[in-house]
């Protein structure tokens, strides 16, 4: 819910700034009537006039602006008091900080004055706007109705009658009928309540009554503004965000300060922070601040920035707000532990994503470990050592493996300049060159194939936490899924005569499951849905291996294999061991019934 402070006095233990005290320079007698209160007996006559001295510089005859804002209850009879003769007198209070204001009480020693005016500023005292006027005659004064005759005039006649010559109360409420108020937290209501000084302008004095023919003391000793008490009610200003200031309950105690001194801090509550709990805490700026809902009692509660532990704080983006519908715009500030992105949700450049821990872990980014010799220097991103999110290095040309510390299969003489493709048919020894001449000593597939390329181009920062896995500690390499990466001249349906010359060992269709590096070999796990020929190697409509022979020098499998993709699969068999093979002479194409028909007719009628 939306909070309120308590509200307080905030003149209490702040001294008023006046332009003029009573025995500032010299020693002044002055005379005032006695308080009514104070006389045993209530008579008709005002009492004898009361004739003393004043002296600011000594303590039992000073009068000082302090007095008016001291304990009322322990010193009743304290007062400030004017210099003699001064037809104009300022009060002004100053406070630290902003507050809000309730109501104003001033209890006068000498006669109201005629004419005054209240002011508050908002801007530390640049600029003064009137709360109320007040004047036995409003319309004489100050041009204005009198409130007495037309509700809501900012004029008001009721607290300038000079009777009582003493104790007579000046009185403002901030929120009145009048000012009909329902969100106390709304722009209006600040512009009505909000405060940071507050002014007092005695303008006009006026005798009391009891002045008369037997007079004996000079009427201008009379002559003075005298205030008992100026008390100002008011409350921290904190936005609906906070209920009390530090120290105590509703009231901050700081060393040295009055017991009940309003402070303006506020104890901020629904993830809010400042003096005014006018702006979000640290790690809270998902969303636009708002102040607490006075109408309502909605908190408006500041939502906290998702950067999966990584950062301190952050900070409010407008155009990410718009970006994604008005739901988040939060943008993490000083990502650590070597993530970045607007929720330090990927790793730095030279770091990769371990899969195996959470993404708040502080070790969830781990640095490349590329081989220096076989990965590449320079690649779409120069900052990129290995990719983001497998860790797999960028290699030259004619490297493989997750570090680019191995040569592709028909390359070979693995160096500074990457590896030389083998001058051979088939395969060769990776450290001499020379040509293998069958299968039995080959060194079947020592890179790690299937899944999706690296992915060149700036990663989206929207990435799912989840992606795709190995299973029983394989290691995958991204070979796959993106022929823009990966070239290969493969095999096309060409005229009946050339597929028949071909005398393909088995045709068939086939989905596509995982690819998988054994170490000695690779596999291409794939479902076969139909077989439209076989040979000597017994084809059944279930899962089972083929074994790709060809790579580029990317790292690709040729023919391009993607996973979760029927194909039209036409290749060679090694009857030895019953594989099923596949290179850059099978016929490899996406599944179309059209396609299957036309395959199955060649081999019905046009090979012979």
């Amino acid at each position: 819910r939306s909070c309120n402070p308590p509200v307080g006095n905030l003149a209490t233990g702040r001294t008023p700034v006046t332009l003029t005290t009573c025995g500032q320079n010299s020693t002044e007698l002055y005379c005032s009537y006695p308080d009514q209160n104070l006389l045993r007996q209530v008579s008709q006559g005002c009492g004898q006039p009361h004739c003393t001295k004043c002296n600011a510089n000594q303590p039992d005859n000073s009068h000082l602006p302090a007095d008016m804002t001291d304990d009322f209850f322990a010193n009743p009879v304290s007062w400030w008091q004017s210099a003699q003769g001064v037809p104009r007198e300022e009060i002004r209070l100053d406070f630290e900080t902003e507050f809000y204001l309730t109501h104003v009480i001033a209890v006068f020693k000498s006669p109201r004055p005629a004419a005054m005016v209240l002011e508050r500023s908002q801007d530390y005292g640049q600029t003064w706007r009137p709360y109320k006027y007040f004047s036995i005659n409003c319309t004489a004064t100050f041009g204005l109705q009198d409130d007495l005759v037309e509700e809501g005039s900012m004029c008001t006649s009721r607290y300038s009658d000079a009777v009582p010559c003493t104790r007579g109360e000046v009185i403002y409420r901030a929120l009145n009928p009048a000012n009909k108020i329902e969100d106390p937290y709304s722009p209006e209501a600040q512009d009505l309540l909000k405060l940071t000084n507050l002014r007092l302008l005695l303008l006009k004095r006026q005798e009391c009554p009891c002045h008369g023919s037997g007079l004996v003391e000079k009427p201008q000793r009379f002559a003075h503004y005298a205030i008992y008490d100026l008390i100002i009610r008011g409350s921290c200003f904190c936005n609906g965000h906070a209920e009390e200031s530090p120290g105590s309950v509703g009231f901050l105690r700081e060393p040295g300060s009055c017991v009940g001194v309003v402070h303006g801090r506020c104890v901020c509550r629904h993830n809010t922070a400042g003096d005014h709990c006018e702006k979000c805490a640290p790690l809270y700026n998902d969303q636009p601040w708002k102040p607490g809902d006075g109408k309502t009692g909605a908190p408006n509660e500041c939502r906290k920035c998702r950067c999966h532990n990584h950062a301190d704080s952050c900070h409010f983006d407008l155009s990410v707000w718009l970006a994604s519908g008005k739901r988040s715009g939060g943008v993490c500030d000083n990502c650590k532990h070597n993530t970045e992105g607007h929720r330090c949700q990927r790793c730095k450049p030279g770091y990769y994503r371990d899969r195996g821990k959470p993404m708040s872990s502080t070790e969830v980014c781990k640095p490349c470990a590329c081989q220096p010799m076989g990965s590449a220097n320079a690649t779409f991103s120069r900052s990129w050592r290995c990719h983001p999110k497998t860790g797999f290095c960028y290699c030259k040309p004619g490297v493989a493996g997750p570090n680019c510390d191995r040569c592709l299969m028909g390359y070979w003489g693995f160096g500074e300049n990457g590896c030389r493709p083998c001058d051979c048919a088939r395969d060769c020894d990776e450290h001499t060159g020379n040509c293998f001449n069958g299968y039995d000593n080959e060194p079947f597939f020592n890179i790690p194939i299937g899944g999706r390329i690296p992915d060149l181009v700036q990663i989206p920062t929207n990435e799912s936490e989840e992606e795709w896995k190995w299973n029983d500690h394989e290691q995958g390499f991204s070979a796959l899924r993106h022929p823009e990466k990966c070239v290969c001249k493969e095999k096309v349906l060409g005229s009946v005569t050339d597929f028949c010359q071909m005398k393909y060992a088995y045709v068939i269709k086939a989905r596509i499951l995982s690819a998988h590096d054994k170490g000695t070999h690779a596999e291409v796990v794939v479902k076969v849905k139909k077989v439209l020929k076989s040979g000597k190697v017994k084809i059944a409509r279930s899962n089972r291996s083929i074994y790709p022979e060809s790579w580029t020098n990317r790292g690709c499998t040729c023919p391009i294999l993607n996973p979760g993709t029927d194909y039209l699969i036409a290749g060679q068999e090694d009857s030895r061991t019953s594989r099923l093979l596949v290179n850059m002479n099978s016929l490899v194409k996406p599944w179309k019934a059209y396609l299957g028909k036309q395959v199955s007719d060649i081999l019905r009628t046009g090979c012979k």
